[in-house]
């Protein structure tokens, strides 16, 4: 019965065993000839028609070995002779009704299932060859089955109602041809005639072709696998799924063109031939498994139990559990198929119990991946899987933190002790799983795969980041994170990471131990190049710390660097800060003291930056810049540029500041040698005369003395202007000493600011010597003012009688009308009468005792009449 037959081209999978049920001892006994032609189990209860007629009733029991596998005792319980001399040909058991169909000689028997005896009506179905129950029915009585037979009528096709001592025929089909095989769902029947498969409803008629074969070269094979769906044996040895809308949602599986039985146990396909057994998945569509089987007959599933029968026995194939073929493919490392035949099981299984198993069989799969290097399914294995990160995480040495409590799931999702083991010490593929681990744990830690375990996750990341140098590892810490302080630190100061430890400790809020690691960085007490400009880091890190303790101890260390640069921790500070005042100006300059490029950098900021009005900053700044002035005035013209930057700024501050000490300044500056300087202090004193004496005699700077004339004027009225600028003019025409140059420069002051003369003083001041065209700009400027003067003193004149004319006109409308008065008339007020010719009168008309109105203008909650005229 059994032989070998060569191994399939493909992997196989062990989906199911073989095991006897009924041996042919038990069955026939001594009876050579005698053979079996049909099988029906319902339950424990195996009945088996055989070919002399009999019903033989087996009680099947199921015991599980050790090993994990299923063996079968079948228990004879009765046989039964129909009184035919042909053979049984079919089997069916309607549970429901205790009641077991026996097709025999064209005949369906209903006979008891338990006693095996016809039942005392004697109701039969006559004139059957073949029939199919309807495990969809339509009519919702519960107390019968419908049965669907081919009739020996040609082409006709019949439908009964079964019932527990009566049949009753519901329906007569005709078909386009002789049927030779049908299965019946609901109203639909799927017929295989002698040339073609075909889907007819028997309530309406309507049929749907589905494809042809040819019935004189193979056996035709309709079997109903599920609601409104068929197996049917196509051409090309090819198992072919149809719906009965006549359309497949399947592929079709690839079997025998000798099958010659089919069977379903999701999610297989089953199917016989003459010497083999074969395994499709209905997921795939993939061969699983072959099974040598000589002689097989029968192969028919009930109810998930698959039986397979020769003419002499009857056995069962034992699925394997479905867990146990899934791990049996991952560990052959089949991981595509475990997961669709996981997918699969989801309708077989509770739901919770399923989740729970597909997540870990993804877990696995997914580890499969990874071990081959096969990072981008792996990462979306573990993410579907919702797999404990820290699983993979353990696989690397030294990751997870010392204070970690994981322990890794068990049963192992893996067989592999750590990385090394994994790789096989092979540096290339343990630097690409650190490449991914490094990846996967970036993405996964800020989702809620991370939750519960944040500290693992960025502390095996910081790791990672350290040992591999990578630019990560500053982001990492200057941002939200959770890697713990002691690993982490230990991490870093082994691979030299001291700047990144110094950001670490500032995450910790250990600023002090953060500046004092990078100060010894640069000062070259330890070595790490991560930033070349790591000094002025660590000034900018002081300007922004709320420490003041932190930034006195390393402010002399900033400013000995570069006092240019280290003066910002104080310059730079925040604002909110600064209007704060948490640092006390008076405190930074006594330590500036000693730095004389910082200190100036200070007094620039509280001055101009700041504008701290006090009298001592803008005195302290004025003085040192006037020593910076003074100590390179005799140098040459090695820093002449900084020179002229630093009086520059000491002019701008002697001109815009009011607060500094002008006489104090004036003593230090005279017989200095800066005469600009000392006419900008003249200017302060109001000394005008002195100050454009110095610019036009000594100086000879005549722009610079109409620049001083506008500088004093702003903001001052037009008189003092005009002041200002007829001081400049005489001191110009004045006698002596009386040179070209002065009457070109008082040429040039008349006709560029003319309006700022009275033109009438000027030409009392001017030589008659000079020509009018000489004065053409200032003579035309001064007549176009006095005309423009004159014509809005016109417009002023005349608006202002216009507005005069309209009260005058308001006043004579008032007194144009008349008021009455009499004792009868009463206050709008006080509601009293008047007792003499004094009131005041309101525009409304209103009219209100004196007092009363003057009451009510010093309590103006009083009520009032209206607006007082």
């Amino acid at each position: 019965m059994f032989c070998g037959r060569p191994a399939a081209s493909m992997m196989s999978t062990k989906a199911f065993t073989l095991v006897s049920a009924v041996e042919r001892e038990l069955l026939m006994g001594d009876k050579e000839r005698v053979n079996i032609e049909c099988v029906e189990c319902c339950g424990r209860n195996l009945y088996v028609g055989t070919s002399d007629g009999f019903i033989c009733h087996f009680l099947l029991e199921e015991k599980t070995l050790p090993a994990g596998t299923a063996t079968f005792t079948a228990t004879k319980q009765l046989h039964k002779h129909l009184g035919f001399k042909k053979p049984v040909s079919e089997l069916r058991a309607a549970s429901a009704l205790n009641r077991l169909l026996v097709l025999c000689d064209n005949s369906i028997t209903l006979v008891n299932m338990l006693s095996l005896e016809p039942v005392p009506s004697g109701a039969r179905i006559k004139g059957a060859v073949a029939l199919a129950l309807n495990e969809n029915p339509v009519s919702g009585d519960p107390f019968c089955v419908e049965v669907c037979i081919i009739s020996v009528k040609r082409r006709t096709i019949q439908v009964f109602m079964v019932y527990e001592d009566r049949v009753q025929i519901v329906r007569e089909v005709s078909t386009p041809e002789q049927p030779l095989a049908v299965a019946v769902d609901g109203h639909f029947l799927c017929l295989a005639l002698t040339t073609q498969y075909i889907i007819l409803n028997y309530n309406t008629g309507a049929s749907q072709d589905l494809f042809p074969y040819c019935s004189e070269e193979k056996h035709p094979i309709v079997k109903r696998i599920g609601r409104q769906e068929f197996l049917l044996a196509g051409p090309g040895g090819l198992g072919m799924f149809a719906t009965v809308a006549g359309i497949s949602q399947r592929a079709p599986v690839h079997w025998s063109e000798n099958v010659i039985g089919a069977a379903i146990c999701f999610p297989y396909v089953i199917a016989l031939d003459q010497e083999f057994i074969t395994v499709h998945s209905m997921l795939d569509q993939q061969q699983k498994q072959t099974l040598p089987f000589k002689e097989g007959q029968i192969l028919q599933d009930f109810e998930g139990r698959v039986i397979v029968a020769t003419s002499k026995g009857v056995y069962i194939l034992v699925p394997l559990p479905l867990e146990k073929q899934i791990q049996d493919l991952l560990a052959s490392r089949r991981v595509e198929e475990a997961l669709v035949l996981a997918k699969g099981a989801r309708r077989n299984i509770p739901k919770e119990k399923f989740q729970v198993m597909y997540r870990r069989i993804l877990q696995q799969a997914g580890f499969i991946q990874f071990a081959q290097l096969q990072f981008l399914e792996a990462k979306e294995l573990f993410r579907s899987g919702q797999l404990d990160v820290r699983e993979l995480i353990s696989l690397y040495p030294f990751l997870l933190p010392t204070c970690s409590s994981f322990t890794r799931s068990h049963p192992p999702l893996h067989e592999y002790a750590d990385l090394n083991q994994l790789t096989q010490g092979d540096q290339e593929k343990m630097a690409k799983c650190k490449r991914f681990l490094m990846s996967y744990l970036n993405e996964v830690r800020s989702t809620e795969i991370a939750n519960g375990y944040k500290e693992d996750i960025d502390t095996a990341l910081l790791k990672l980041y350290a040992e591999a140098d990578h630019d990560s590892l500053l982001d990492l810490l200057v941002t939200e994170n959770s890697c713990l302080l002691t690993d982490s630190a230990a991490w870093l100061e082994k691979h030299k990471k001291y700047f990144a430890l110094g950001l670490l400790y500032h995450y910790n809020n250990q600023d002090a131990a953060a500046v004092q690691l990078w100060v010894d960085i640069v000062n070259g007490d330890i070595q790490d190049s991560t930033r070349a400009d790591l000094y002025e880091y660590i000034v900018d890190f002081l300007t922004y710390s709320s420490n003041q303790a932190l930034v006195w101890k390393y402010a002399d260390w900033v400013l000995q660097k570069s006092e240019e640069v280290g003066v910002q921790v104080f310059t730079k500070r925040p604002l909110d800060e600064q209007q704060e005042d948490s640092f006390n100006p008076d405190d930074i300059l006594r330590c500036l003291q000693k730095y004389p490029k910082a200190l100036i950098k200070y007094l620039e900021h509280l001055v101009i930056d700041r504008r701290l009005q006090k009298e001592e900053y803008h005195t302290h700044l004025a003085v040192l810049y006037l020593e910076t002035v003074l100590q390179h005035k005799p140098s040459a013209s090695s820093k002449g540029t900084e020179v002229t930057e630093t009086q520059a700024k000491l002019r701008r501050l002697l001109q815009k500041s009011d607060l500094y000490r002008v006489h104090f300044l004036m003593e230090k500056v005279q017989g200095a040698g800066l005469p600009m300087e000392s006419a900008i202090l003249h200017g302060k004193l109001e000394e005008h005369g002195k100050a454009l004496h110095i610019l036009v005699h000594e100086l000879r700077d005549f722009s610079g003395a109409q620049d001083y004339c506008l500088w004093r004027s702003e903001g001052k009225d037009p008189p003092y202007r005009q002041q200002l600028f007829h001081t400049l003019l005489a001191m110009y025409l004045s006698p002596s000493p009386s040179t070209p140059e002065l009457t070109v420069a008082a040429v040039d002051l008349l006709n560029q600011h003319a309006r700022e003369f009275d033109a009438a003083q000027v030409l009392q001041l001017l030589p008659g010597t000079w020509s009018v065209q000489l004065l053409c700009p200032f003579l035309a400027g001064a007549v176009r003012d006095s005309i423009h003067t004159r014509r809005t003193t016109q417009v002023a004149l005349g608006l202002a009688k216009s507005e005069n004319l309209i009260y005058k006109y308001d006043k004579m409308k008032l007194k144009g009308s008349s008021v009455r008065l009499s004792d009868k008339k009463l206050c709008q007020m006080c509601q009293n009468p008047f007792r003499e010719p004094v009131f005041v009168r309101y525009p409304n008309g209103g009219l209100v005792h004196t007092h009363c109105a003057a009451s009510r203008h010093t309590n103006p909650s009083s009520p009032s009449p209206g607006t007082r005229t």
